[in-house]
């Protein structure tokens, strides 16, 4: 799929969190097809900063971004400032290898941190549609409760469909009703999770946070082909474990 420049209409925003909003962009529906974990370039000024579509393809047109509102980055601020209803943006799409295959059957781990969610939820919408009876692992971190900014949603998933399972992971804990892990990530995944070898795995965070993650499953489980993550694209390391993205 080649990459495609376009305009798209701002339609709404949303505020899911202090520093989390969720934008839906409006497209030519043939224009901003893309495949389930791919990710888009806005253009900022003269730079193109990315972000994970964070739905399956429609046929409407719609792309959802969640974005992070961070005060000490310029590209950010000026973002903010691109941000209103009405008005477009200009993108780039799709890109990126972290992709899910609508014909893999293999069960689904599913690993997160932070905004990292969106490329989930656009893998997880396209399995469901797919296969509502498919088996799928979501694990999803955070620092603290409230930067899993739509907690809400997964636990819904958890409910309707028998074979989904949401583990919610925070650092600190904070509050008493809370009913998830208190952990970091990999420190959870390590006590918990027993095996990975049917799993097709996908990792969503930060390069320290998939590294460690990586590095957690492979202690447990020599790691299949079966893992994918665009960090592996963006900041590879040096002795890479034997499984990187290939499928």
């Amino acid at each position: 799929m080649t990459a495609r420049t376009l305009t798209c209409l701002i339609e709404t925003l949303e505020t899911l969190s202090p520093e989390i909003y969720r934008v839906f962009l409006r497209g030519e529906p043939d224009e901003v097809m893309h495949a389930p974990g791919q990710y888009l370039e806005v253009r900022i000024d003269d730079a193109w900063v990315p972000f994970s579509i964070a739905n399956a393809p429609d046929s409407a047109g719609t792309l959802e971004l969640h974005i992070q509102y961070v005060a000490t980055s310029e590209s950010s601020l000026r973002l903010f400032e691109m941000l209103r209803a009405g008005q477009t943006l200009d993108i780039r799409l799709a890109s990126g290898e972290c992709v899910f295959e609508l014909d893999d059957p293999r069960p689904l781990l599913l690993i997160a941190a932070g905004t990292g969610f969106a490329q989930m939820k656009a893998i997880i919408e396209a399995a469901l549609a797919h296969d509502p009876s498919r088996v799928i692992e979501l694990w999803w971190a955070g620092r603290q409760r409230e930067d899993l900014y739509l907690e809400s949603l997964p636990r819904h998933w958890a409910e309707r469909y028998p074979q989904f399972s949401f583990y919610p992971v925070i650092e600190q804990p904070g509050e008493h009703s809370f009913d998830g892990v208190v952990a970091r990530i990999d420190h959870a995944l390590s006590e918990r999770v027993s095996s990975t070898r049917d799993a097709s795995i996908f990792i969503s965070g930060s390069p320290g946070m998939v590294y460690a993650v990586v590095d957690t499953l492979e202690a447990i489980e020599p790691l299949t082909e079966r893992v994918f993550s665009d960090v592996f694209s963006y900041a590879p390391r040096d002795t890479p474990p034997s499984a990187r993205g290939q499928s």
